[in-house]
């Protein structure tokens, strides 16, 4: 079942929040209620679960009456987007990573957005990066604190999309176990999506030693050359046939912290 639990509004986009998760028993519940906390409707969550060992299964199972749950053997992050986007309903699709989080009240602005303006395909706001709090025990997980100042850059979870935008720049490439998003974001960009950044924080990007990026830090940088690299091929075979892009891809995706 889905958390549709109020009539839809007529004048609101209907959203689908799609939560991936591998062994994600420490986040899950937080996260759900972080997206239930948003109190946006009409709204669907859909958790897909990338064939987890740990107790995923059973905490969701505990939000069974408010959630879709998808279970998927283990094939990585992009086919689990992919499958949730397969099965979501809304007109609008937004991602939450299982150990992000989103600032309160940030669905409501972002879909009003897009529906005042009918043009724009993406609507972003600014990541604040978190860090765990060194010296902590287990029991004191989700203590943070911020580092960096908010900011602009490529981050699934920090941008609200219209379904139409997938249907124009194609689904996430499972054969890419990182950069995904960069890959996506940049055929979005290729395409000429129309993308508008708010300033106001959106996402609250929780970084700590379970992250897959942090794990992975010498394949992310590997990942990026091939990411390029597909670009300029792509670039290569449509030769003169597709416009520019009207904006530069700095400006497109912004800049991390330093």
């Amino acid at each position: 079942m889905n958390n549709l639990t109020e009539m839809p509004n007529t004048n609101s986009l209907f959203i689908s929040v799609i939560v991936p998760v591998y062994n994600g028993q420490r986040f899950l519940a937080q996260a759900i209620e972080n997206i239930q906390g948003q109190k946006y409707q009409p709204l669907e969550i859909i958790v897909v679960d990338d064939g987890s060992t740990d107790r995923t299964a059973e905490i969701a199972h505990k939000f069974q009456d408010q959630i879709h749950y998808i279970y998927q053997p283990n094939q990585g992050p992009s086919a689990a987007r992919n499958h949730g986007i397969e099965n979501a309903r809304g007109e609008a699709i937004a991602f939450l990573d299982v150990d992000d989080l989103w600032e309160e009240g940030v669905l409501t602005e972002f879909a009003d957005y897009l529906v005042a303006h009918p043009q724009v395909g993406i609507v972003q706001g600014l990541i604040q990066q978190m860090q765990r709090s060194p010296g902590l025990s287990e029991n004191d997980f989700y203590q943070f604190k911020s580092i960096f100042q908010p900011y602009q850059f490529i981050n699934l979870g920090s941008a609200l999309y219209r379904r139409s935008v997938f249907d124009q720049v194609g689904l996430f490439d499972p054969k890419l176990q990182d950069n995904e998003d960069t890959d996506w974001f940049i055929r979005a960009w290729e395409n000429n999506i129309h993308k508008v950044v708010i300033p106001r924080v959106m996402l609250y990007y929780q970084k700590h030693d379970q992250n897959m990026t942090r794990q992975q830090k010498d394949l992310v940088h590997f990942g990026m050359l091939k990411i390029y690299k597909r670009h300029i091929d792509r670039l290569r075979s449509q030769g003169n046939e597709k416009p520019s892009p009207s904006v530069s891809w700095p400006s497109y995706c912004g800049q991390p912290p330093e």
